[in-house]
């Protein structure tokens, strides 16, 4: 074959296989086949001093640029109108019926508007990009810039993989929108290797695209969605689904949460729910567009001076913020984990006022440049409503240095480096691991000895000599008096709960346990499959792997507590002292009841039964016990003080039921 012949053949096979792998995230060859033909091309190329156009090596970045030139759309970018809330989205929402019905009232020979219905996309946070094709082949890429005029930057959108050097579409110009970003693991693992790790996800796109070294660009392996076309010659679309359909045929990588809705009670649910999943993607979101999905409606109610009347973005709370670090300190975690602990300027973040942020590790320091920061500008960012997180730093400026201990901040021995993780390795008298284990062992969801606080376990590790759960139940009531605000009542109480806790079932008493890497799902599943506390403790790795959600790290962990002489000298206590840790009887389900096979969610506090009591009440009658509201959610069972479940299923319009309803239910 001719080599010019060879060299378009490849060029085909690869960018197919590029589509399949960074478009579609369905690879259908591994990396060795895929490197020779990549190498191939890259022979022939030199061989024969030809690149052909669509060439996938044009994606590794070219020369240095000497700056950039500016490039003129062929049709208008707009920025969009913002609702700030639900109010604002209402407005929005009642502009445009009243437009479509006055449409329709002037224009009565003409075919009607339809009612208004909506697309629901998210609002990447990263750079606008607009490309340009022409009978096929992509010509330029340029930056939104004002909107008329952006800056060129093909050699650094060519690096993208996936973004189509050619397409299917031969039969004139189009230009297509999108956003380019870089996802949050490829930023994470950038950082790992990084001799200046990047800040956040929205300047390092920003950054790269916008660098004149498209080998930076490449380096940064950046992505890329598409979500309009806003130039076409030679095609055109009834409604939106029809032009992403032309985008997918045309294998632009379109994100596939895209969702559609008749009314405007349906986009408030959804952007709710968009609200409260934004921190599962792998990418930076600051909100939601919602559009007229009919192109006849968006023609008619066209544009302001500034956007378009068919579109608006919902913009979500801003959640970063930039303030002084001021100092580190080291906490010290019931499994013996050190933590750093950041102590900022006071700024205001989403509505509440910030002071401490998580630092994670060492090695999340060092990932983050932060190790000479104390005193320095850093930038912030609180996810929902956990501590804020420190991401970087704000500026170049150099601090002073944060001083990495080499001893336990409690009991002074020496620390060990396991990964990014230190750790204190003095289970046995280290005071605050101590009082981490008691504190969980005696919570809610352990065994549930009530009134209980880390206060009271501080107390009794101080005057009672308490090292270990297992020593909770050989007080006495003479132990409890001589202690400062212990009363009789309070004494005689805290013995009523300890002696209760000792009936808790086998789930809650191997949560409470503490064992690494389980959770309560995990702790669950272990007594509804063993049934036994003796069956559990004697498993082996080999079982245990072939359980569900259960893998080689978490059955070691299982394995290894259960080994331990001193987790089986507690466990032995207890169980002389009375625990008993028994597998509840496998509970009867009823197949006929209302709430067969519904998904059941309960907030607040019940009038006469616990939620527990509740909950067993429900699986026994066939229900599924869910721990947050969605669209799937069948019955929110609610009580008093019922907070942002409630509130959400009320947006969502799921049925909300009270205790008395459901007992109804049940006869």
């Amino acid at each position: 074959m001719e080599p010019l012949a060879r060299m378009k053949e490849l060029v085909e096979q690869i960018t197919e296989h590029n589509y399949y792998y960074y478009t579609l995230d369905q690879p259908r060859i591994n990396d060795a086949d895929y490197d020779k033909l990549y190498d191939e091309l890259v022979s022939l190329e030199k061989e024969t001093g030809q690149v052909l156009p669509d060439s996938p090596t044009l994606r590794v970045g070219g020369e240095l640029l000497k700056g950039f030139l500016p490039y003129r759309h062929r049709a208008r970018l707009w920025s969009l109108d913002k609702a700030q809330n639900q109010e604002d989205l209402l407005a929005w929402h009642n502009r445009v019926v009243k437009f479509v019905t006055d449409y329709n009232a002037k224009n009565p020979d003409a075919e009607p508007l339809p009612h208004p219905a909506y697309v629901i996309e998210l609002k990447f946070d990263g750079l606008t990009l607009n490309l340009t094709y022409e009978n096929g082949e992509l010509t330029q890429a340029s930056t939104r810039g004002n909107g008329t005029v952006g800056e060129g930057i093909l050699q650094q959108v060519r690096t993208i993989r996936s973004v189509p050097l050619s397409i299917p579409f031969t039969d004139g110009i189009i230009e297509v929108q999108g956003e380019g970003i870089m996802g949050l693991s490829v930023l994470a693992k950038y950082n790992e290797t990084a001799a200046e790790p990047l800040k956040n996800a929205r300047n390092a796109a920003a950054g790269a695209l916008r660098n004149l070294n498209p080998a930076v660009t490449a380096q940064r392996k950046l992505d890329a969605f598409f979500y309009n076309v806003g130039f076409a010659e030679g095609v055109s679309f009834q409604d939106h689904a029809e032009m992403q359909q032309f985008l997918r045929d045309n294998r632009f990588r379109v994100n596939p949460y895209v969702k559609y809705a008749t009314t405007i009670e349906e986009v408030q649910a959804e952007l709710t729910d968009i609200e409260a999943k934004r921190h599962t993607f792998d990418f930076l979101i600051d909100g939601a567009v919602v559009k007229v999905t009919d192109m006849r409606t968006r023609e008619a109610l066209g544009y302001t001076d500034k956007f378009p009347r068919w579109a608006v973005a919902f913009k979500f709370e801003a959640e970063e913020a930039a303030t002084v670090l001021q100092s580190v300190s080291w906490e010290v975690g019931r499994t013996g984990k050190i933590t750093p602990v950041a102590r900022v300027e006071a700024v205001e973040l989403a509505g509440v006022t910030v002071q401490n942020c998580t630092l994670n590790n060492i090695g999340d320091i060092e990932r983050k440049g932060l190790k000479h920061a104390l005193g320095t500008l850093v930038a912030i960012r609180r996810s929902n409503d956990v501590i804020p997180e420190i991401l970087g730093k704000a500026d170049e400026e150099q601090g002073e240095e944060i001083l990495f201990p080499t001893v336990c901040p409690s009991c002074g021995m020496e620390l060990e480096q396991r990964g990014a993780h230190l750790f204190c390795n003095n289970k046995l008298g280290c005071r605050p691991q101590i009082i981490g284990r008691i504190t969980h062992f005696a919570s809610r969801d352990a065994m549930d000895i009530e009134s209980f606080s880390i206060m009271t376990a501080e107390q009794l590790y101080d005057d009672c000599e308490v090292r270990d759960p297992a020593d909770l139940y050989g007080l006495v009531f003479d132990d409890l008096i001589k202690l400062e605000r212990f009363g009789e009542r309070k004494a005689q109480k805290l013995l009523e709960a300890l002696e209760k806790s000792k009936s808790r079932e086998l789930a809650a008493f191997l949560f409470a346990l503490g064992i690494p890497n389980t959770g309560k799902a995990t702790t669950k599943m272990l007594a509804d499959h063993y049934r036994s506390l003796d069956a559990v403790m004697a498993a082996t790795a080999e079982e245990l792997v072939g359980l569900p959600d259960v893998g080689a790290i978490v059955a070691e962990s299982i394995v290894g507590f259960f080994q331990d002489p001193v987790m089986a000298d507690s466990i032995a206590r207890m169980r002389g002292y009375g625990v008993k840790a028994e597998a509840e009887e496998a509970p009867v389900v009823r197949g006929d009841s209302v709430f067969s096979g519904k998904t059941v969610v309960l907030t607040g506090t019940l009038p006469t039964l616990s939620r527990d009591e509740a909950a067993k009440l429900l699986e026994a009658n066939g229900a599924k016990i869910s721990g947050s509201v969605s669209k799937k959610t069948d019955y929110v069972l609610a009580g008093e003080n019922a907070g942002s479940k409630l509130t959400k299923a009320e947006s969502l319009g799921v049925a909300v039921i009270s205790e008395e309803e459901m007992l109804e239910m049940l006869k």
